[in-house]
């Protein structure tokens, strides 16, 4: 995921970017125009889109959400959420676990595969056409990911890591507003 999202990213050129990452920290490894952090469950996207003072809805030219719309109870409305706040031609980059134990931050209550990214973004408001998504994972690391303690670590000398198509893990995608 994380090789194939940052050329994904680093294409857009993220210089020219005002971005808002709802999540972790994952956008602080680019070199951004301006960059914000809206961590939930403080900032629900479920809720609205981001305001400021004024009331007014917030703009940016990319949004980036890493492993959080599982944890959403409204994840359908939260998309359209950042559908609105994004500017004409601004993108919308989210990745999510699909085959990973619950993981409770407070709740977990979603899983997508690529075309399931595709379908929630479509029903975001995003053109189908504007949508690149992709998932990667397969059996071994599948069957890692139910070993105690959880997550577990990456050997490089016994894990194999090689793409199953059938055995996804996570999946990502990136959508345009057009």
């Amino acid at each position: 995921m994380q090789p194939s999202s940052r050329r994904m990213i680093q294409a857009l050129q993220p210089p020219l970017l005002e971005v808002a990452e709802i999540s972790g920290k994952w956008g602080q490894m680019f070199d951004f125009k301006s960059y914000e952090q809206f961590r939930y469950p403080e900032y629900d996207i479920c809720e609205g889109p981001y305001r400021n003072e004024a009331g007014e809805t917030r703009a940016f030219d990319l949004i980036m959400a890493n492993q959080v719309w599982e944890h959403l109870d409204r994840p359908y409305a939260a998309t359209r959420h950042v559908y609105e706040m994004l500017r004409v031609g601004g993108y919308f980059w989210i990745a999510v676990p699909f085959f990973v134990p619950l993981h409770a931050a407070p709740q977990d209550n979603s899983r997508w595969s690529a075309r399931g990214l595709k379908n929630l973004l479509i029903e975001g408001g995003f053109s189908e056409e504007a949508i690149v998504a992709e998932q990667w994972g397969n059996r071994h690391v599948a069957q890692r990911n139910l070993e105690e303690p959880w997550p577990p670590t990456y050997d490089k000398e016994t894990d194999n890591i090689k793409n199953d198509p059938k055995m996804p893990i996570c999946a990502w995608a990136l959508a345009q507003k057009i």
